[in-house]
């Protein structure tokens, strides 16, 4: 059975009826190059017995393989996992691999850690070229088929790769692609928890018999692994001017910064013309690589080595240090140097030191200050006669130094909240009387008051009709009182005349009498009509008050609700605003940070062109990393800035319902209730009880003209009233 702790690359070069692909003979690495009776062997060999041999020996290994292994189809991860079957095998073509890479790389590393897994190029590659190995070797991909018939860059990594390991074809994997209990992104950026990344630098000193022509020759320099670590072309030396046989570059090293992970990574080192014409290569393992001069023999590109060609190179390979830590570890690796450096900064402060004590000691004195004077720091004699004001300085001088990082460390956050918040706009909710300007709510206002206007206007039209009844019966009653008077006083005089004439006796306290009973009758009438016209306007008036109670009660719903809404629909644009707001602020953040990269960029490209993409690599990582970091504070500023926006247009809402008993009380209590409370009083001061002749109340005047010098109090009390309903 398949051990999935023992798990290898396979090299393979062809495959079987199953679909699965043997590793029994690997095209030419277990042969010699520099081995002729090895090939004479395998020429004899392959004229006598043509390919039956080879194949026997395919067939019983591939035999032998089946035995271990069952092809089956692939589902998907999750019921591979489900199935956990360590014998079974699926096979991938190179668009499906890469698919499947690409949207669950974490997936595919851990299916490949249970089960193999092999990888076959595409059936459109009709020129039988190859896809990149590297690309599923990352993934622990098993099994990864190329067309050995072609030697281009991908069949040269391959060869590369399994040149070690003793040409065996197999290769272990490192040990967290192996174990269960370990979790691997091939697409990480960040250093792997429990795997030291490598700093390498390489530096192309000198070539030795690279061509026999007399042409120019270059070097370029290749890094293949994660694609955090693969870089193309990562160097390309100057091309040397017709000395192929001892070319010499002067060029700066090539420094690979950051190799995450080293186990997978390999350094490709290629010669060519001039012309691009290819002379030769190398490819070392970066695990591989130990520090030093180097004289590296090339190979051609069927990984045969070549007899005379060679490079001669300088390598260092350290452990990966961010530059955080970078005085750190130079002060560990050279702590003589370091403490020296202290010590001569230490003297430096300490002269500076002494002068200002000095001067503060002059100063002190002047002023008649001795107590504080001798508070002063003063060097100490020791018993070597040397004073002890150099290692009294030295402290706060190695303090000084020390502390250096922090003030950095302190104002960097600092300086990510400056430029979140240059970018972070204030959003205040809108207050009620904002709300109050809007609109919809201004129309509705006008509405109600012409509904009230109208009201008003209606009740008026009812009062006036009653008082000019009530005029009439007036007319009336004092037309016949008049008349009935000017009869009884025509027929006074007639017989008074007649008793003149005849002598009669005078009845003239008869006649007072009857004058004095038609003056008591026409006043009884007077006051009937008055009580009774009384009464009728006050419950007119008694009408108008509910009417307007009732309708000044449905307008205060009205409105609080149209407040309501209209603080709900603004509120809701105001958090929709805001959305495009936190989008507006998100771009204007990338577009700083973007301006800040690129200040970075053209600084660091006035300095060594062989540093420049190395540094610019390091800076995109950085500047992403950044970016991330920057767009998740300033969304939690912007979430906290909505979370306050939403807490208050709650407490805007809730004061609106918690205003509606007390605007509905005040309303109706002191502008409705205070004249509804004054009509009772009004019709008893209003009330006649003596003799005197009742006058009658005269009808309102319209509310568009009002005379507010009224000689009777209830109606200047109403017209009163009528002007205050506009401020309602």
């Amino acid at each position: 059975m398949w051990n999935p702790q023992k798990q290898q690359y396979l090299k393979v070069s062809i495959k079987d009826s199953f679909g699965i692909y043997n590793h029994c003979f690997r095209e030419a690495e277990i042969e010699s190059d520099d081995d002729d009776d090895y090939d004479d062997d395998c020429k004899k060999s392959s004229t006598d017995e043509g390919t039956a041999g080879r194949e026997a020996m395919a067939t019983e290994e591939m035999s032998n393989l089946v035995n271990y292994i069952q092809p089956v189809k692939f589902e998907s991860f999750e019921i591979s996992k489900k199935r956990n079957r360590s014998f079974e095998m699926s096979s991938f073509v190179e668009t499906k691999g890469l698919e499947q890479l690409t949207k669950s790389p974490v997936e595919f590393v851990e299916y490949n850690k249970r089960q193999l897994s092999r990888i076959y190029p595409k059936g459109t590659r009709v020129d039988s070229s190859n896809y990149m190995p590297q690309v599923f070797w990352n993934a622990g991909c098993q099994l990864v088929a190329l067309n050995f018939q072609t030697v281009d860059l991908s069949m040269q990594i391959n060869m590369g790769m399994y040149e070690y390991n003793g040409k065996s074809g197999y290769r272990l994997k490192p040990e967290f692609m192996r174990r269960p209990d370990k979790h691997f992104d091939p697409f990480t950026e960040s250093i792997v928890d429990g795997i030291v990344a490598n700093t390498l630098s390489v530096k192309i000193i000198s070539g030795q018999f690279l061509s026999d022509k007399k042409v120019g020759t270059y070097v370029e320099v290749d890094m293949f692994g994660l694609p955090v670590d693969t870089r193309r072309k990562a160097l390309k030396t100057k091309t040397s001017q017709g000395n192929a046989v001892n070319p010499v570059w002067e060029e700066e090293p090539i420094v690979f910064k950051k190799v995450v992970l080293p186990s997978l990574a390999c350094l490709r080192i290629a010669v060519y013309e001039e012309g691009g014409k290819f002379i030769g290569h190398r490819i070392l393992p970066v695990s591989a690589i130990r520090p030093g001069y180097h004289y590296i023999c090339l190979r051609n590109e069927r990984n045969q080595p070549l007899m005379l060609p060679a490079v001669f190179v300088y390598i260092e390979v350290k452990d990966y240090v961010p530059d955080t830590y970078a005085d750190v570890i130079e002060a560990l690796s050279n702590p003589i140097r370091y403490v020296n450096l202290m010590e001569q900064r230490a003297k430096q402060l300490a002269a500076l030191t002494l002068e200002d004590e000095e001067e503060v000691k002059k100063e002190v004195d002047q002023g008649d200050a001795p107590s504080e004077a001798n508070n002063e720091p003063r060097p100490t004699p020791a018993e070597n006669g040397l004073s002890h004001s150099t290692s009294l300085t030295t402290k706060p001088a190695t303090q000084v130094v020390h502390s250096q990082p922090t003030p950095g460390s302190v104002k960097a956050p600092a300086k990510t909240e400056d430029l979140i918040q240059s970018v972070l706009t204030e959003v205040e909710a809108q207050t009620i009387e904002e709300l109050k300007q809007q609109k919809s709510f201004v129309k509705l206002q006008k509405k109600h008051y012409k509904e009230m206007k109208d009201l008003v206007k209606k009740h008026h039209k009812k009062t006036t009709d009653l008082i000019k009844e009530h005029t009439a019966k007036y007319n009336e009653i004092q037309n016949d009182y008049l008349r009935r008077r000017a009869v009884l006083e025509k027929n006074t005089k007639r017989e008074s005349k007649k008793r003149c004439e005849t002598g009669s006796p005078d009845h003239s306290s008869t006649i007072e009498q009857e004058l004095a009973a038609l003056d008591s009758e026409m006043t009884q009438k007077l006051i009937e009509l008055k009580e009774k016209q009384q009464q009728q306007l006050l419950n007119l008036r008694q009408e108008q008050y509910y009417s307007e109670k009732y309708q000044k009660r449905e307008h205060i719903k009205l409105l609080i609700q149209k407040l309501t809404d209209v603080a709900e629909e603004c509120q809701s644009s105001q958090l929709k605003k805001l959305k495009e707001t936190c989008e507006k602020e998100k771009k204007e953040l990338k577009k700083k940070m973007d301006k800040k990269r690129q200040e970075k960029i053209t600084e660091a490209k006035s300095k060594d062109k062989n540093q420049v993409d190395e540094e610019k690599t390091e800076m995109i990582r950085s500047y992403i990393q950044e970016v991330v970091q920057y767009i998740k504070r300033l969304e939690d500023a912007q979430s906290k800035r909505q979370e306050k926006l939403v807490e208050k247009h709650k407490e805007i809402r809730q004061q609106i319902l918690d205003e509606k008993p007390k605007v509905k009380t005040a309303a109706l209590t002191t502008i409705v209730g205070v004249t509804y409370a004054m009509l009772p009083c009004q019709r008893k001061s209003s009330g006649s009880t003596t003799g005197e002749t009742p006058v009658l109340l005269k009808p309102d005047p319209a509310p568009a003209e009002v005379d507010w010098n009224l000689s009777i109090d209830f109606s200047g009390n109403l017209s009163a009233w009528r002007k205050e309903i506009p401020a309602l």
